[in-house]
């Protein structure tokens, strides 16, 4: 009899452990089913999570604010992202080809000569032409539409000595260069694309005096009256304030760095929306518009998370 009971003892430890096993590989396969596939409505499934794209930027205000504005854009149209935002410049273009970073805002010239180390060129179009066609051979990495924005070297004079001499081009400028006080950096005098380029283009520039300050004090140095125009880049936020006029390089000394996304080729093939979404944000942003985007956090001390958020939320209904 005892023998009889600890065989139907065994036999009840036996079912009990089937049958938890069999709860267990029952609720993995919920689980898996659950998480990994949805049903699309048809016979056929599809996967559920996304590789999320790994939007990027380089290590200054204005980089920062688009990579963050279309990492907005991506997301709020159900694209994930990963932010791999304020990168060093020169090591974000190695980063995209290893595929540490899917996407980025770029600038042709930059593409043009320090990427593809070709010869200057300062047509718009066919330095975009260019990097577009480079880029896709190379890398696979393909470059969406540019924007009209362009963040390129150029030079600003103070309004009241715009007003003064009619200097509203380089031109104007260099006529009138003998009554200029130059606030140059140094190397703005030596440097290739520096005064040696604007005088090969529009002929000597004979200040009336020229002076080395820091690039951080410029703005200052204007404002106080010390001198009368320096070196800038086109779109930094300062150049919003009335004091300053921008001046047209009507003779295109200097190349073109027009913004513009560069997309991995296998991202955009898993995401071809980003094309269409991407093209219209960059449409709208012009020279203009990122220079104020720019005054908000240079001048204004907003975050850039906050300047891009605020401005997508302008824009969102539009795309």
């Amino acid at each position: 009899m005892e023998a009889l009971s600890k065989a139907l003892s065994k036999r009840k430890q036996l079912l009990l452990i089937l049958c938890a096993l069999v709860l267990v590989v029952g609720l993995v396969a919920c689980s898996k089913s659950n998480t990994a596939t949805t049903s699309n409505g048809d016979d056929t499934t599809q996967t559920a999570e996304k590789t999320p794209v790994k939007v990027g930027s380089k290590d200054f205000t204005e980089n920062l604010i688009v990579g963050e504005l279309y990492a907005l854009a991506l997301e709020d149209h159900g694209i994930p992202v990963t932010r791999t935002l304020n990168l060093a410049g020169s090591a974000i273009p190695e980063a995209q080809v290893k595929g540490d970073v899917d996407l980025y805002p770029q600038y042709t010239g930059t593409g043009l000569l320090s990427i593809l180390q070709l010869p200057m060129e300062t047509d718009p179009q066919k330095v975009y032409d260019t990097v577009k066609e480079q880029f896709k051979e190379k890398w696979n990495i393909i470059w969406l539409d540019m924007a009209p924005a362009n963040d390129g070297q150029g030079l600003v004079v103070t309004k009241e000595i715009s007003d003064k001499y009619g200097i509203k081009t380089i031109s104007d400028f260099q006529a009138h260069a003998d009554k200029i006080r130059f606030a140059s950096q140094g190397e703005f005098d030596h440097r290739e694309d520096g005064i040696p380029r604007l005088e090969e283009i529009y002929g000597p520039l004979k200040f009336k005096s020229s002076k080395i300050y820091d690039n951080a004090l410029k703005y200052e140095i204007l404002k106080e009256g010390k001198a009368d125009a320096a070196p800038a880049y086109t779109t930094e936020g300062q150049l919003v304030e009335p004091e300053f006029v921008l001046l047209e390089d009507d003779k295109r000394a200097w190349p073109p760095y027009n913004l513009a996304p560069v997309v991995r080729g296998e991202v955009l093939e898993a995401y071809p929306e980003i094309a269409d979404l991407l093209n219209k944000i960059d449409k709208d942003l012009t020279t203009e518009k990122v220079t104020e985007l720019n005054y908000k956090v240079a001048v204004g001390g907003e975050e850039y998370e906050e300047v891009a958020a605020a401005y997508y939320d302008s824009i969102k209904a539009n795309l």
